[in-house]
């Protein structure tokens, strides 16, 4: 699995310095064997490995959000990818887990990373690959309400940085940019 991840991460172009860095720290931890699958809820391995799948609709420039219960935040779907699990694999399971769908790529690879320290109770970084799957502004999946209290498609100029992950306004501006019909106007900056 070391290899698949190693080969995921290397598809992925760096939008910034920050990713850049984030991608090497990534690579150094692969190297030096440190166990990146969780094995301890909801914070054993610190850091360990999670699979975001934000769901976007490119010509409504939109973007699928669930008000997710534990963090309070407005989330993409995403899950821990489990010990020997490729974290593309993580993206189909928990797709139909928590939105009931069949995960329909938009990208073949993740297109993101971040290593982001989480909030709450038992804070611990999470390594995010972030894949990016089609969807249409015309359905709302059939979510987990034991995962979500709410979910809903936001537009872009109305995405929920301040209330959502940190990286969220990065991850949209280098998904947008990576698709032919991305906006030429820039994101808001997050709060």
């Amino acid at each position: 699995m070391t290899d698949a991840l190693l080969a995921e991460i290397a598809a992925i172009d760096p939008l910034d310095d920050l990713e850049r860095a984030d991608l090497t720290r990534l690579r150094a931890l692969i190297a030096n064997g440190v166990p990146l699958w969780r094995g301890t809820a909801p914070d054993r391995p610190d850091p360990h490995l999670v699979s975001y799948f934000p769901v976007v609709d490119i010509s409504a420039q939109a973007l699928l959000l669930g008000a997710h219960r534990k963090s309070g935040l407005w989330l993409p779907p995403g899950g821990h990818v489990e010990a020997g699990e490729h974290p593309r694999d993580t993206v189909r399971r928990e797709c139909v887990e928590e939105l009931r769908i069949q995960a329909d790529f938009l990208h073949p690879q993740a297109l993101f990373l971040t290593i982001t320290r989480t909030r709450g109770a038992h804070p611990h970084e999470d390594i995010s690959l972030w894949y990016v799957l089609r969807g249409c502004t015309g359905h709302l999946p059939d979510y987990d309400t034991g995962e979500y209290t709410d979910m809903r498609w936001f537009n872009l100029p109305d995405l929920p940085f301040a209330k959502s992950d940190p990286q969220l306004h990065r991850f949209a501006e280098k998904m947008f940019r990576a698709f032919p019909s991305a906006p030429e106007t820039p994101l808001p900056l997050a709060l």
